[in-house]
């Protein structure tokens, strides 16, 4: 059973184990609403686990392998705090100050990552940051910020599936918040204010992770698309980043021995290594939804940027038959603008374009433009709100059903009449220049237009020929300037012209 495996995973018990609870399970903690509640655990094989939750108290006897599992009925939101009290003989554990609300899976690589207190807004987030019905998951990884140096001893040894990540949940607080994920943060504050309900946030993102890490191995090797990049080494394998695999040679540095399989050394960035020791001991534990910032690692070669979208859809569409939640939302964040000056990132047009195109290979999906917040020479945008608040907009609209404008501009087609290229947008109410200015960003053929009009929710450019196709916001650092009455900014694009 799928449990078992998870409970295995997460302890790796011996027959003597005592009662433990698994490690999502700690004080402050934010339990999924209306889904049942599967409690797990380990205790000694034969012996008899009760758990008292709410108004029930059930029994379970631990099996072979030591693990347990008990489900409680689904539950609404509460505000008010409870105890899980689980018993076994004389051991006895309880969770306190648990809520029930909706709990989102926060994914990606540093961008995801990067901390409150490092983020442009941190003065006035950490002076509002007491907020008790907002929860941090945020643990440590084994490696966190070790870049360009091998990995002491102490860490490679945490380079297992059960020692890889390491936490607890925490309550909103000027301390609390310093070290979780801004996006993460501003979009869960967003969430709460809105739908005045508890909201956990579970943040397993992983400093310059590729996509592939938190892809299960088994879905990978499914998929003949994608079965290259676990059959071998991974430190050798050129079906995967050339620059993860140059990371993971220098933390590994003169190690000969260590943790690991037939695939290599384990690292945070070899294939399914994340999902393993984060996600899969999460499939027995509800979540609402998973927002997701990441592609910078899958954008450096064309041969990467080219299988990106198809890769995330099978990774979302493996979570969802995983977790036995088909409509379960995926939100993401469009990469931001940087330029190559001193940074890969000839292919970021293209991959932006990409991620727009992924709205249409996924229902219940959503998209965050960044572009306008990007830094010329630094890969960090430091204003994270706009971007976890982008991502709540999609939240709001299609999870909680409420009346927002989920995103800005997104092209819907281009046609050529009577000497003028119409382009008409989705999410187009109110198109403008957003800083008063001539509009910036569009070209024609690769060359770039003169004057632009706006009629209601079209773009039309007189050109004298009918062009081929037309792009916006194509330069890895862009200045396209055109955003909606809401002031949200449009995606870059290419789409041809009819």
């Amino acid at each position: 059973m799928k449990w078992c495996l998870i409970s295995v995973i997460l302890f790796s018990t011996a027959a003597t184990a005592q009662l433990k609870l698994a490690k999502i399970f700690t004080d402050n903690m934010v339990l999924q609403r209306n889904k049942p509640v599967k409690i797990t655990g380990t205790a000694v094989p034969g012996k008899t686990i009760s758990v008292s939750f709410g108004n029930e108290t059930k029994t379970a006897v631990a099996g072979p392998d030591s693990s347990w599992m008990i489900s409680f009925k689904k539950q609404k939101e509460n505000l008010s705090p409870q105890t899980i009290t689980a018993r076994c003989g004389e051991d006895k554990l309880e969770i306190r100050n648990v809520l029930i609300g909706d709990v989102w899976l926060c994914l990606g690589q540093s961008n995801m990552q990067w901390p409150v207190e490092r983020e442009m807004h941190a003065v006035q987030a950490l002076a509002t940051a007491s907020q008790p019905l907002l929860r941090f998951y945020n643990p440590s990884y084994a490696g966190e910020n070790i870049y360009n140096s091998p990995f002491t001893d102490s860490v490679a040894a945490r380079l297992n599936e059960p020692d890889f990540y390491k936490g607890s949940w925490e309550q909103s607080d000027s301390h609390s918040v310093r070290t979780m994920s801004a996006v993460g943060y501003y979009f869960g504050k967003a969430i709460l204010l809105s739908e005045k309900i508890p909201v956990g946030l579970i943040d397993l993102s992983i400093g310059g992770a590729p996509a592939e890490t938190f892809i299960r191995r088994g879905a990978l090797q499914n998929d003949l698309r994608f079965s290259a990049k676990v059959k071998s080494d991974w430190l050798e394998n050129e079906s995967l980043p050339v620059w993860i695999r140059e990371r993971g040679r220098q933390n590994r540095g003169d190690r000969k021995n260590g943790n690991g399989d037939e695939w290599g050394w384990n690292h945070a960035f070899k294939p399914g290594f994340a999902f393993t020791a984060g996600i899969l001991p999460l499939l027995s534990f509800p979540v609402a939804g998973i927002i997701w910032y990441q592609g910078e690692s899958n954008s450096l070669e064309k041969d990467r940027v080219e299988e990106y979208n198809d890769l995330l859809e099978l990774m979302v569409n493996d979570y969802r038959r995983q977790w036995q939640q088909p409509d379960m939302p995926f939100y993401w964040v469009q990469l931001s603008s940087i330029d190559t000056a001193t940074y890969a990132s000839q292919y970021w047009p293209q991959f932006r374009n990409e991620q727009r195109l992924f709205l249409q290979k996924i229902k219940n999906g959503g998209m965050a433009v960044s572009s306008d917040a990007g830094l010329k020479n630094d890969v960090h945008p430091r204003n994270k709100k706009i971007v976890g608040e982008r991502l709540a907009r999609w939240a709001l609209r299609h999870t909680y059903h409420r009346r927002v404008t989920p995103s800005g501009p997104l092209p819907v087609r281009a046609r050529w009449r009577n000497g003028e290229v119409i382009v008409k947008f989705r999410y187009g109410k109110g198109l403008r220049p957003a800083d008063g200015d001539m509009v910036r960003g569009f070209s024609i053929d690769g060359e770039k237009t003169g004057n632009i009009f706006f009629k209601k929710n079209k773009v039309i450019i007189p050109v004298n020929t009918k062009p081929g196709f037309i792009t916006y916001g194509w330069a890895p650092f862009t200045t396209a300037n055109l955003v909606n009455a809401e002031g949200l900014p449009a995606s870059t694009f290419k789409i041809p012209v009819r």
